[in-house]
C-alpha cells in the first residue's frame, strides 16, 4: 500500500512537471565599440509613401565591422515619431542604437519616458 501511494506521488508529480518548461529569452543587448562610425553613405531618398515613413541608411556593427546598412521603408504608426537609428560616444566608446518609434517625439524612448504623451511637447 505504501509503495503504491509513493509511486502514484512520483507519477503525479511527473505528470505536472511536463508543462513547466524553462524557455531562455533573447538577449538585446547593444553593441559598444571603440571604433567609431564612418560618414553616412548619400542616399537618394525616394519619393514619399502613403502610410509608410522612410528609415535612413544606417552602419551597424557585424562581424567585427562597420557594415552599411541601406534605408528602407517602414509602416507608420499613427501617433508615433520616427527615431532613425544613431550612434552616440560615451567615454571613448561608441554605441548603436537602433530604430524606434517615439510617442511624444522627445527623443525619450517610452519605456523609460515618464510621460510619455506629453501634450505640450508636440
Amino acid at each position: 500500500m505504501k509503495k503504491l501511494a509513493v509511486t502514484l506521488a512520483v507519477g503525479a508529480a511527473s505528470l505536472l512537471s511536463v508543462g513547466a518548461v524553462v524557455v531562455p529569452t533573447a538577449a538585446q543587448a547593444q553593441p559598444l565599440v571603440i571604433q567609431a562610425p564612418p560618414p553616412p553613405r548619400f542616399e537618394r531618398v525616394p519619393p514619399p509613401r502613403r502610410g509608410f515613413v522612410w528609415a535612413p541608411g544606417h552602419y551597424k556593427w557585424r562581424g567585427g565591422r562597420h557594415v552599411w546598412v541601406g534605408g528602407f521603408w517602414v509602416p507608420a504608426r499613427p501617433g508615433y515619431v520616427y527615431r532613425a537609428p544613431e550612434w552616440r560616444q560615451h567615454g571613448g566608446r561608441w554605441e548603436y542604437s537602433g530604430g524606434r518609434w517615439d510617442r511624444d517625439g522627445d527623443g525619450v524612448p517610452d519605456r523609460y519616458d515618464r510621460r510619455p504623451n506629453n501634450p505640450y511637447r508636440r
